[in-house]
């Protein structure tokens, strides 16, 4: 995993940042991945559950190593993947989300409820685990996200913080919660509820309460969001716009 060398790069050029974020030795990327986590949340139980998870589960570490290339390409910091890895709460949240989720896909339900909480706690976020989210979600900032169960995020998705994807308590049944299409951008604040869809590439303003459906590349607005126009900010990598 490149990204685990370019991590190392990084903390061999100055090593009071290890201590700083009190990160243990590291082989490979699972006990990286755990150390980081673990550090995060002060629990040397909870870096042996993500290094566990991440080492069964190889795919993961492709996931997110493309999550973490994403997120940096969007951001504007300095520092490249190995410092969004490092340093970006979103997305520690994300890879927390990820080891959660296959715990749930896994069956070991008490775990990933137990590990949602830590991580909970350690980034103000509450993603449930049964939510689906695909590779290249950039969430910045991280703080306040709230994702609920039969939420679903596709690939390249872009979210501020404080973004609220819950049920309106009117539906029942599988589908609850809304579906963020590919390459959408979502601003701060906004709230988007229900059974509900938000096409490719639309874009949230920030502080938007969403509750009907917006179609793809449109720009949605307001307290009580209303289609104002084309959408006309991507984040997603040009391979996805087409």
């Amino acid at each position: 995993m490149k990204l685990v060398d370019d991590v190392r790069t990084l903390l061999n050029s100055d090593t009071q940042i290890a201590g700083i974020l009190d990160l243990s030795p590291f082989d490979d990327a699972p006990t990286l991945l755990g150390s980081l986590l673990g550090s995060i949340c002060k629990s040397a139980h909870v870096a042996g559950a993500v290094t566990r998870v991440y080492r069964s589960n190889p795919t993961l570490q492709k996931q997110t190593e493309y999550d973490i290339t994403e997120a940096a390409r969007r951001n504007f910091e300095p520092g490249g993947p190995a410092a969004t890895f490092l340093f970006a709460r979103g997305s520690h949240a994300i890879m927390a989300y990820r080891v959660t989720h296959q715990l749930w896909q896994d069956g070991d339900t008490n775990m990933a409820l137990a590990l949602k909480a830590a991580f909970g706690r350690a980034f103000s976020t509450d993603i449930h685990p049964a939510a689906q989210i695909g590779a290249g979600l950039w969430l910045d900032h991280g703080l306040g996200f709230v994702v609920g169960e039969t939420s679903v995020i596709d690939e390249d998705v872009s979210i501020w913080h404080n973004v609220t994807l819950g049920s309106t308590l009117a539906d029942t049944g599988p589908s609850r919660h809304p579906h963020i299409g590919r390459g959408a951008v979502i601003g701060a604040g906004a709230t988007i509820l229900g059974n509900i869809k938000i096409g490719a590439f639309a874009n949230i303003a920030a502080g938007a309460i969403v509750l009907e459906n917006v179609p793809e590349r449109i720009l949605a607005v307001g307290t009580k969001a209303r289609n104002v126009g084309p959408a006309t900010i991507t984040f997603a990598s040009p391979k996805s716009t087409s």
